[in-house]
């Protein structure tokens, strides 16, 4: 063939496609001079914008056609002279030969994506497409694109102006016009992307670029073909070098055919790390709760064969206290060093997961006894409660283990997960930083915690709860000189105890209101007293994170009309535990007003001396322990001794609890302890009785006695 029929052929080949694209693109068409007059149009341009066919003419302005467009209603709420400045300065901005997309309103309420391309031969070739429906419906979004592409390939591929690779072959098999994306994609050569290449030779050349698909090149080519015969549109995915590639073939009616190439390597990545993010935690990369409950339900399979499993579920003790105190930073720090250390624990077939907060779980498959988990609790304790430094700080936590083991505990998912985690509660309740496995009847407590949660968050409305008061006898005063008081409460026809009720108010947060209450009701009730009598209050730790702990005991007392110094809080050794300034800064405050502080059941701690040097104490109260063997052993004798001494070398006065026999009075009083608590002079009375003895000779008549 010679250069210039080929020529020709070229130029037959790009008339043709630009005729096609007129009679058969389904969206409106115009052609803009460069002077801003009409050159071409469809009749679908006509009809998006209720253009008559005698309204249009060859050469009118794009001034007088936006005139005429607004007063039929498009563009609402611009003008014509508006939309005439922005829509020019928007043509004339784009002569760099980039295809330019835009919404706009047109009559109807229907919306019309324009877009325009500048060549230097035409003009701004322009399309009108009405996607009204598109946006209502994702689905018809789709499906319209992919005819939108189909019937725009003529049009794109004369710009060049599209991303994805795009070539167009005629019905025998020869290509008309590809683009650069599509020669890039498949590293074509020049003499590769000549109109008239036969399909044939681009095929051969893509098996050697890799894209054979395991198969010999012969049946790469005629799997190839056997798609393009099949006359349907089609999908397929292909690996090459590394990369993704989807191909869209796409027939015409013609019996030609429109293929589109697509490099989705990076959205495939991007894919798998969705699917990847779906079931695993953003913070430590651990698989979540979701993934963990699909691992298990995989399991139960193994188990109902007899096979064994374990689940263990672990909660970080005091992970709460480092958040609060030295911020979400540092303890998203914690939360990652502490899985990385649970992780060192596990062997490869174990699957560790973050459930959310500072909870985490393990399951252990296969395992051949209870010993097994057992052996992993006791390093997960172990590792977790070795020292974290972050931050400059140095932070000590622990962990808390449940351990549910399978097919004894449970076959289901649900029910060894339920089991794990009513074990966790049990070794949490048992001091923390311990395991326990499930045992039977662990739901029953359960159930019963939360009922006594359920019954107490409406005791103060139910007006169940009630004070009842122990006096503490001065011993050099012989009388009744502070009333301690202790809280009850009524529920279902029985008195529930302290013991079972304060730590879950605690755990809870309830402590806060029913701790004011007490601290109220109880400065009510001294108001009836005499005056020289205090009254004692005990305040929980919780009770301090209130930052108005200070206000609400300023007005207690302002309420019953009592000065401070009548008031005796009574706190415990684990305020201290955590030391920080706030808490210090409370008990200041609360100081400087007149309120006494003790130091309740001192020497029950670890470091009870040492605490004594953080803050002035007004008294120490000798935990009751001490007093079981008083009267017998020398240790005890010497030990409470030394206690009394180191009281009065401090300024602060003693008391001893568990005072129950006369002899343990004696030898108190010979210790020289101030002030003494028991069931030898009196067991908590209620308010009344209390009023009575208060303002009764009972007491010291009955000391006198017992002196003699």
């Amino acid at each position: 063939m010679r250069s210039e029929d080929a020529g020709s052929l070229s130029e037959m080949a790009e008339a043709l496609l630009l005729d096609a694209a007129l009679e058969n693109i389904p969206y409106g068409f115009c052609v803009w001079s460069p002077q801003f007059r009409l050159v071409m149009w469809n009749k679908q341009w006509r009809d998006i914008y209720g253009f008559s066919p005698e309204a249009v003419y060859r050469g009118m302005t794009l001034e007088e056609a936006v005139q005429l467009s607004v007063q039929l209603g498009n563009f609402e709420g611009v003008s014509a002279a508006d939309f005439y400045e922005s829509y020019t300065e928007e043509l004339l901005s784009n002569r760099s030969g980039t295809r330019i997309k835009s919404r706009e309103l047109v009559h109807g309420g229907r919306t019309v994506e324009r877009a325009h391309v500048y060549s230097e031969a035409l003009g701004w070739v322009v399309t009108h497409e009405d996607i009204t429906d598109e946006i209502a419906q994702t689905e018809m979004i789709q499906r319209r694109k992919l005819e939108l592409e189909r019937q725009n390939i003529r049009l794109d591929a004369a710009v060049n102006n599209i991303s994805i690779g795009l070539c167009m072959m005629d019905p025998k098999g020869r290509l008309v016009i590809c683009n650069e994306p599509y020669a890039r994609i498949y590293n074509l050569p020049t003499q590769l992307l000549r109109p008239g290449t036969h399909l044939d030779d681009i095929l051969s050349h893509l098996f050697d670029e890799g894209m054979s698909a395991g198969t010999t090149r012969e049946e790469y080519i005629a799997w190839r073909r056997e798609v393009i015969e099949r006359r349907e549109y089609g999908k397929n995915i292909h690996e090459l070098n590394g990369r993704t590639i989807m191909m869209q073939h796409h027939p015409m009616k013609d019996g030609g055919w429109v293929s589109t190439h697509e490099d989705i390597t990076e959205q495939r990545q991007n894919e798998a790390r969705i699917r990847h993010l779906a079931r695993h935690d953003a913070l430590t990369d651990l698989p979540n709760r979701i993934e963990f409950l699909e691992q298990m339900a995989k399991a139960e399979a193994g188990l109902s064969r007899g096979e064994m499993a374990a689940v263990l579920y672990i909660d970080l003790d005091h992970f709460k206290a480092v958040n609060d105190t030295l911020g979400h930073a540092v303890g998203d720090e914690v939360i990652k060093q502490a899985s990385a250390r649970l992780w060192g624990t596990t062997r490869e077939t174990d699957v560790l997961a973050r459930l959310g907060g500072d909870e985490f779980a393990l399951l252990m498959r296969p395992i051949g006894s209870a010993a097994d988990a057992a052996k992993v609790a006791d390093r997960i304790i172990k590792s977790i409660a070795a020292p974290m430094m972050i931050g400059g700080h140095q932070i000590e936590i622990g962990a808390s283990v449940g351990i549910a083991i399978g097919p004894s505990d449970g076959v289901k998912t649900d029910a060894l997960v339920k089991n794990a985690d009513l074990a966790l509660y049990k070794a949490k309740s048992e001091g923390r930083s311990t395991f326990h496995f499930f045992e039977p009847g662990m739901d029953a407590e359960l159930q019963q915690r939360r009922s006594i949660e359920a019954g107490l968050r409406l005791a103060l409305q139910r007006n169940e709860l009630r004070l009842v008061f122990q006096p503490l006898l001065g011993v050099p005063e012989n009388r009744v000189t502070c009333v301690e008081a202790l809280l009850r409460w009524d529920h279902d026809g029985r008195t529930i105890s302290p013991t079972e009720f304060i730590p879950i108010a605690e755990e809870t947060g309830l402590i806060v209101p029913v701790g004011e209450w007490v601290l109220r009701e109880a400065c009510l009730s001294a108001a009836s007293w005499p005056g020289d009598v205090r009254v004692a209050v005990n305040l929980s730790p919780i009770q301090f994170k209130n930052r108005d702990l200070v206000g609400t005991v300023r007005n207690a007392l302002a309420e019953a009309r009592i000065p401070a110094t009548r008031l005796e809080l009574e706190i415990t050794e684990s305020l201290l535990l955590n030391e920080n300034e706030t808490t210090l800064r409370a008990l200041h405050e609360l100081r400087a007003m007149g309120v006494r502080i003790s130091m309740d059941d001192f020497g029950t701690g670890y470091s009870s001396l040492s605490y004594l040097r953080s803050f002035p104490f007004d008294k120490i109260k000798i935990d009751r322990s001490f007093m079981r063997d008083l009267g017998d052993r020398a240790d005890s004798q010497a030990i409470m001794q030394a206690v009394i001494g180191l009281g009065k070398s401090l300024g602060m006065t003693t008391t001893t609890e568990g005072v129950e026999t006369e002899r343990q009075l004696q030898l108190v009083r010979d210790l020289g302890v101030d002030e003494v608590q028991g069931f030898l002079f009196s067991p908590p009375l209620a308010p009344a009785a209390l009023a009575n003895l208060l303002h009764s000779d009972h007491i010291k008549v009955l000391t006198q006695k017992k002196a003699s």
